[in-house]
């Protein structure tokens, strides 16, 4: 048996991102940080990051025309209404959001729940790719900067 040698390929490009070191969001509630994103990273196919959502903070409901939504609950307790429908989350939970599903996610714990996310594919231009369904929280703040849209 032989061993062959295969060419790497050199990583020539910034991969790791620290949640610390990029902008909160909290336009619609929470402090949402994209760290993982065409902008970021360079990356081609979605974009990501993590938020914090106090005891009694919400997301605005909105909606993704063209992308799913994929959440990770780190920690705390929530609850992610789906099209009117609610679903409880705690530790430990994934939860995959639809293309199309309109979405709200509320903190009914006592402590501040930590979630990791991500959405995928991109929609074509930033502006089509959250569409809301009820006013900001902080209508001001700016929208997350994704960039790279095809």
């Amino acid at each position: 048996m032989s061993i062959v040698e295969t060419d790497r390929t050199e990583i020539t490009r910034t991969v790791k991102v620290a949640a610390a070191s990029v902008e909160a969001n909290v336009k619609r509630g929470g402090d949402i940080r994209v760290t993982l994103s065409p902008k970021t990273v360079g990356c081609t196919s979605g974009f990501g990051g993590v938020m914090d959502l106090a005891p009694g903070d919400h997301v605005t409901e909105h909606y993704h025309p063209y992308s799913e939504e994929f959440l990770h609950v780190v920690s705390g307790e929530l609850e992610m209404t789906l099209d009117g429908q609610p679903v409880k989350l705690g530790p430990g939970d994934s939860l995959l959001v639809p293309i199309g599903v309109r979405h709200r996610l509320v903190n009914n714990g006592e402590t501040v729940a930590h979630c990791a996310f991500h959405l995928s594919p991109l929609a074509p231009r930033p502006e089509l790719g959250h569409v809301d369904t009820e006013p900001a929280r902080h209508p001001g703040a700016a929208n997350p900067q994704v960039g790279g849209h095809r």
